[in-house]
């Protein structure tokens, strides 16, 4: 009679347990989702987000901030008309600057209007905004307060450093709400047709909007107390990576369940096989997305070396959420979560033969046997394919692109800087270069620099006063800012061989004076550079962090070797792919210097979680049936719900597209290719192929294998046993 009493009691111990588990993540971390509304309040959109840390042009901006007399942002309303604009048209505008002036967020005089010089059509009027305000908010309020003072048919748009904060801001409006229901949509519909049932993917989604909800609200904290610095562009990749990580494990616990309750009958006992099963594989995949990441944290533009401890912060709530609401969630439901499906009992999942096992699953059965018959063949084949679009990789161009390319839909700030340039001209006096250097040798810097043939003037910045007058120069703290005008637009590519010349020049003419040459085409410049060189160290540190887990994870050597170079190769085809696709068929300027670097990480980090899934159940596989059959099995068994992980990832990836900006979108086709390839070329042929040709010699030299059961199990494997 106890005998019989025992399960019952147990089952009731687990319900209840599983029930305060979901009990608290429903009522802890449900209201915390608040918080990813709350986020834009810590983002940090401005160009100082995105500088390198130690450049040179970020140390210059950094002292020529001590000449400013305030720290107003500059936004510019510009007016143009069909007909040149009269004087009652400038007095108009002049009305409508008064009343822009007395907005609490102006801070100076509100100076102009200018006629244009090149084109009479136009008019300008220079508005200093408080930085104490929000940039956006007050930009939003300026276009509200020049609609309701029209000049006559005239248009009015803003623009200026304060024109594309606010229409950079709107751009990244979109990710509390388009971005996240893209994304939530696209996993909904996929996890419907993988299941085919109504609750299951209701609770994956659950689970991931959980951890959702504490990730915003571990960020928000973060960001608040200074821990770490929150962009738009973070945000974005925080939603979809804890999105699409969360939904990725709890696949492959679902299918892990799935597999256990067929076996066990019992509900508790089927979960508790599952995140045994499971836990190992998906601590790894976390483990080497959270020490990849971590790796940003070497490089030294500000934008990279933030995301990293950002988006750790969202894969760690992901696998919490993963691994206790959803195994607790599961065991609530009980086999109503596969309704209207039922999990049969296999003819052999981990037990039987292998050809039982293959049956049991079909198309990955076939799949598995076709993989068997030639695997040298199909390894090689794989390899050339991915080897014939990697060519195409060191043609990607990331360079850099202009300010007004940026955003890939027309904004107002863009289309209204065209409409100033026609008016007044590209001048490059409006963007010099800054040069910081001791007061002392003021006239070796202005020497050195006016002997540059790409140099227009130099002066240094004086105290205003009337034209002509000869004012002495400012100087803050012995030092002194010089104002380098080019010969070039700031943005002209010729502009970025110009700066690298005059600072050479002014290191060799001039090199006591500590000259360091700032303004946005020397941002420009060191952004690139160091982008370049941010990957050049961040790339072997990844690679070694991911390799390191490999090893751990395998007991194995040569395993990890495969892997990896496996990944590399699917990651330099997906940029050899994206070259063509962006410079032929999209037909875009080109990329910002990091994409490549992000593309990267994303892709080892995330890309080896499909092949970890696979060569982990294969190894656990080849304990007990063989190197050949293990791998085998695995492959058979894993097939199916490391596709439909791949799927989810790369549709999660691919809502970032629907952010209107330039970068998103480059890093949302690269990521989604490179997945996709991941896990339906390399994890289903190139590694499993290559395994099966390499023999049990795969898991050097560690010892995974058991009684042969193949010919391919002798090889002189070390981890044979009778």
């Amino acid at each position: 009679m106890n005998d019989e009493r025992r399960p019952a009691r147990r089952s009731r111990w687990w319900i209840g347990a599983a029930l305060v588990v979901v009990l608290a993540w429903t009522l802890g971390a449900g209201p915390l989702g608040a918080f990813l509304g709350r986020l834009g309040e810590v983002q940090t959109n401005d160009r100082a987000a995105f500088l390198p840390v130690g450049a040179e042009s970020t140390e210059a901006a950094r002292f020529a901030e001590d000449f400013e007399r305030g720290d107003a942002v500059p936004a510019i309303a510009v007016w143009s008309g069909e007909t040149d604009l009269t004087g009652e048209d400038l007095a108009a505008v002049a009305e409508a600057g008064e009343a822009v002036a007395a907005q609490p967020w102006v801070d100076g005089d509100v100076v102009g209007p200018f006629p244009g010089t090149e084109d009479p059509s136009v008019a300008q009027l220079v508005v200093p905004i408080d930085s104490g305000y929000k940039t956006s908010d007050a930009v939003e309020e300026l276009r509200a307060v020049l609609d309701d003072h029209p000049v006559g048919s005239l248009e009015v748009q803003v623009t200026g450093p304060a024109g594309y904060a606010a229409d950079l801001a709107a751009a990244f409006a979109g990710i509390d709400s388009t971005l996240l229901l893209v994304a939530i949509a696209a996993v909904l519909v996929i996890l419907v047709a993988v299941y085919r049932s109504p609750l299951l993917p209701v609770l994956v989604v659950l689970a991931s909007l959980l951890a959702l909800g504490l990730s915003g609200a571990l960020v928000y904290l973060a960001a608040d107390t200074g821990l770490v610095s929150l962009n738009g562009q973070s945000q974005g990749i925080l939603f979809i990576l804890v999105v699409g990580a969360c939904t990725d494990y709890a696949l492959l616990l679902v299918a892990r369940h799935r597999e256990e309750l067929a076996r066990h009958g019992h509900v508790p006992t089927a979960v508790l096989a599952a995140v045994r099963g499971v836990t190992g594989p998906v601590l790894a995949s976390a483990g080497t997305v959270v020490l990849g990441l971590l790796c940003l944290l070497a490089a030294d533009l500000a934008s990279t070396r933030s995301l990293g401890p950002v988006v750790a912060i969202g894969v760690g709530a992901a696998v919490l959420s993963a691994m206790t609401f959803l195994p607790a969630a599961l065991a609530l439901a009980g086999r109503a979560a596969f309704w209207p499906t039922a999990p049969h009992r296999p003819t052999g999942d981990t037990g039987g033969d292998t050809d039982r096992v293959m049956d049991a699953h079909p198309l990955w059965g076939r799949v598995a046997r076709g993989v068997a018959r030639r695997p040298r063949t199909l390894w090689i084949a794989a390899t050339a394919l991915l080897a014939a679009a990697a060519v195409f990789a060191p043609a990607f161009s990331a360079q850099g692109t202009g300010q007004a390319e940026v955003f890939r839909t027309e904004v107002e700030a863009v289309t209204a800087q065209e409409v100033l340039d026609r008016g007044f001209g590209t001048d490059a006096a409006a963007a010099p270069a800054l040069v910081v250097a001791d007061a002392d040798h003021l006239d070796a810097v202005v020497a050195a620099a006016e002997a540059s043939p790409t140099v227009e003037s130099a002066a240094p910045a004086t105290e205003p006063g009337p034209p002509g007058a000869d004012l002495p120069p400012l100087t803050e703290d012995g030092r002194v800012l010089v104002e380098v005008v080019l010969t070039m637009g700031p943005e002209s590519p010729d502009a970025v061989d110009a700066v690298r010349d005059l600072r050479e020049r002014l290191a060799e003419d001039a090199p006591e004076a500590g000259a360091l040459v700032g303004g946005v085409t020397a941002t420009d410049l060191d952004t690139l550079e160091t982008a370049q060189r941010d990957f050049a160290v961040v790339v072997p540190l990844v690679l070694v962090v991911v390799l390191l887990v490999l090893v751990v994870l395998l007991r194995s050597l040569v395993a990890p070797l495969l892997l990896m170079a496996a990944n590399v190769l699917s990651f330099a085809a997906a940029l050899g792919v994206g070259t063509l696709v962006f410079d032929h068929v999209l037909d875009l300027p080109g990329a910002d210097p990091v994409v490549p670097l992000f593309a990267f990480v994303f892709l080892v980090a995330l890309g080896i979680d499909y092949s970890i899934f696979l060569m982990s159940r294969a190894r656990e596989e080849t304990l007990a049936h063989g190197h050949r059959d293990g791998v085998l099995r695995a492959l058979a068994v894993t097939g199916g719900v490391i596709t439909s992980a791949g799927v989810v990832l790369a549709a999660t990836f691919a809502a970032l597209a629907v952010i209107p900006l330039l970068f998103l979108l480059q890093l949302a086709f690269l990521v989604a290719f490179g997945v996709l390839v991941d896990a339906l070329l390399v994890r289903t042929f190139l590694v499993p192929a290559l395994a099966l040709d390499v023999g049990p010699r795969t898991w050097w030299p560690g010892r995974a294998g058991a009684v042969p059961t193949g010919p391919g199990d002798h090889r002189g494997s070390p981890g044979r046993s009778r």
